[in-house]
């Protein structure tokens, strides 16, 4: 893990990184930034999309003609390209795809077709994320349970927990899409409703005729071979790249009185570095900082807002490189929270 400190010496906060003054608004670090990276390239955007479209079709070819040998590697490459696909729609959900709504909303829809996601859920809930990253009680993603939290649960939840917060945490993403993406009444009535209720019912009516549709063509394998194991994948990538975006056992949460929106959006997200082909195929996700800084800059621009952000706050940002040794080392130490000390192992508990 690489971490950035400018200057030793200074105030540091339990992140190492120096103390950022409480008075600083989003705005002041916004001001920072080239004004350019908040052009949208329509060109740009829709190679993007086709270029997944391409590699998605490209590895279900492949899989389809393919010898068992090389069943692993094509479902690892059709899973990224899926991956891909919701990398763009994650950019139509902030309108950072193009200008009209109606064409994020179709593309975002389209994009996620192959990841059985429905797009409105998803762009509700993920923005309640960005409004409250790495608070304790109101984010929604990899935010961990107070002790006493944990302790409340009864054995089935507990086990749940203890899966996903430990060597199973590539499952995490499943269970959330599952518990967060198809109650659509539990959203207060309104047009977010309806939008919700469409996109749910949307993805359940393509799962209701696609599913039989793949079976009765290409049988139980060519469901599990072509859809489901590129699936597991995309969902192995989702939850490992959310979670390296905000969980280390040095980054904190916090709660009202205590959180602080500039430190939560440039100290309490990581940019973390992939191999070059996870990169290119999805599109910069990993280059998360900016992207949380302001939703508005597409994801072709992140690098250059990212060198910006470098030379203007390089003293408080977090960069890592993906490894297992690293999710082992988060998943073994990230399981409980104590306001006081941080995080604290399930056997501290």
């Amino acid at each position: 893990m690489e971490t950035a400190i400018a200057n030793p010496s200074a105030e540091l906060i339990s992140t190492g990184r120096p103390q950022l003054d409480r008075n600083l608004r989003l705005k002041d670090v916004l001001k920072t930034l080239p004004k350019d990276v908040f052009i949208k390239s329509r060109f740009k955007a829709w190679f993007g999309f086709l270029s997944n479209v391409v590699l998605v079709s490209l590895g279900w070819w492949g899989i389809a003609i393919a010898p068992w040998t090389l069943l692993p590697l094509l479902w690892l490459f059709t899973g990224t390209g899926f991956f891909g696909l919701f990398v763009i729609a994650h950019d139509c959900g902030h309108r950072s795809f193009a200008n009209k709504k109606w064409v994020n909303n179709l593309v975002g829809h389209i994009a996620l077709t192959p990841c059985i996601y429905p797009f409105h859920p998803w762009r509700i809930q993920h923005n309640i994320h960005h409004k409250n990253t790495n608070h304790i009680d109101r984010d929604n993603t990899w935010n961990p349970f107070y002790v006493e939290q944990y302790e409340a649960l009864n054995k089935f939840e507990k086990t749940v927990y203890r899966s996903l917060h430990g060597k199973f945490w590539w499952l995490g993403s499943i269970v959330h899409w599952f518990q967060l993406h198809f109650q659509w009444w539990t959203i207060k009535p309104g047009k977010e409703r309806e939008q919700f209720k469409f996109s749910a019912l949307f993805v359940m009516a393509e799962m209701a005729i696609g599913f039989p549709l793949l079976i009765a063509t290409t049988g139980w394998w060519g469901w599990f071979s072509l859809w489901c194991m590129p699936w597991l994948v995309f969902h192995f990538w989702l939850s490992t790249v959310t979670l390296l975006h905000h969980t280390l056992p040095d980054l904190r949460f916090e709660p009202d009185g205590k959180w602080h929106e500039v430190t939560a959006q440039l100290v309490g997200s990581t940019d973390c570095k992939y191999p070059w082909w996870f990169e290119w195929i999805c599109h910069d996700i990993n280059v998360h900082v900016p992207h949380h800084l302001t939703t508005a800059i597409p994801w072709y621009n992140l690098r250059k807002a990212h060198a910006s952000i470098e030379e203007n706050w390089g003293e408080y940002i977090t960069r890592n490189r993906f490894s297992f040794r690293l999710l082992w080392q988060i998943t073994d130490v990230c399981h409980l929270y104590d306001e006081e000390k941080g995080y604290r192992t399930f056997s501290e508990s």
